[in-house]
């Protein structure tokens, strides 16, 4: 019975003394309260595998390794103009120093992070506040960037942690100024359109006037050439009954009356009222005209 208690014991002491790290992970030996060290005075860090501690008085902080991300909500950020600015930002970090990170932190990332936000945002704050918007939104971001990362890397020191890389990812205006901006973007874009339009009707009007013109004068030489047209044709058929009287007058007053007694006569309720003897009746009364 008591060699199956020494076996259980044994056991016990045996898995107590093995720890796993995995991949991805550092292991730390906290020991009375204090962070285990070696000989040399540095801080004994466990790579992945197993590895062995002394039960019961050494605890196990497994601390995360790889490189983490920090991207919270946008901060308000004043220019040199002392204009607000929007500004979403995120922030590359890794554990450099697991002991300093350790007892700055308690091993607790979330804590880590909002520490070293507080320093990520002192730097870009500085940073922001000596350029004005259009240098910060034109040229100088990248030397905005790598002066905040070289500030908050020396102050992230205190923490244990290595900032890997700080880059900006959109920079907005706050909702009131975006809202005066677009009010005179639009009043200025309005005013230019009202200016534009005024030069079209301007322009259409001339346009108008002159075709306008070129009509009336086209009007007028083609009533010009009608009139000269009818004219000549009148000259010409006054000229052809000329004509064709001076050859035979008899014959011409003859196809002249008959054409006035077919006009006159081609309508049966027509009434025509003149004088037996009159001249009208000329070629009716003599057959020969006589």
């Amino acid at each position: 019975m008591f060699s199956l208690f020494l076996a259980v014991v044994l056991l016990a002491l045996t898995m107590g003394s093995l720890f796993v790290v995995e991949e991805g992970e550092r292991g730390i030996v906290i020991q009375f309260g204090k962070v285990r060290k070696d000989d040399s005075g540095q801080t004994v860090v466990y790579e992945p595998g197993l590895h062995f501690k002394v039960p019961l008085f050494d605890r196990v902080r497994l601390l995360d390794a790889r490189i983490q991300t920090l991207d919270d909500q946008a901060d308000r950020f004043v220019t040199a103009e002392k204009k607000d600015l929007l500004v979403d930002s995120y922030i590359k970090w890794r554990v450099k120093d697991f002991a300093k990170y350790y007892l700055a932190t308690g091993g607790i990332s979330s804590r880590a992070e909002v520490l070293l936000k507080q320093k990520v945002i002192n730097g870009l704050r500085s940073e922001f506040g000596t350029r004005t918007i259009e240098e910060i939104v034109s040229g100088e971001r990248s030397e905005l960037m790598e002066q905040a990362l070289i500030q908050a890397s020396e102050s992230s020191d205190q923490l244990g942690v290595e900032i890997v890389d700080v880059r900006v990812k959109q920079i907005n205006l706050p909702g009131e100024v975006s809202d005066s901006i677009y009010n005179r973007m639009r009043t200025e874009r309005s005013t230019v359109a009202k200016e534009h339009r005024s030069k079209g009707q301007e322009q259409s009007e001339i346009i108008r006037s002159n075709i306008d013109a070129k009509v009336t004068v086209m009007l007028a030489d083609a009533e010009r050439q009608v009139r000269e047209l009818r004219g000549a044709g009148d000259a010409q058929a006054a000229q052809i009954y000329a004509d064709a009287y001076n050859r035979n007058p008899e014959f011409y007053s003859f196809l002249r009356s008959m054409d006035a007694y077919r006009n006159s006569f081609k309508d049966k309720q027509d009434v025509l009222i003149l004088q037996p003897d009159s001249e009208f009746f000329h070629y009716m009364k003599n057959a020969k005209g006589k």
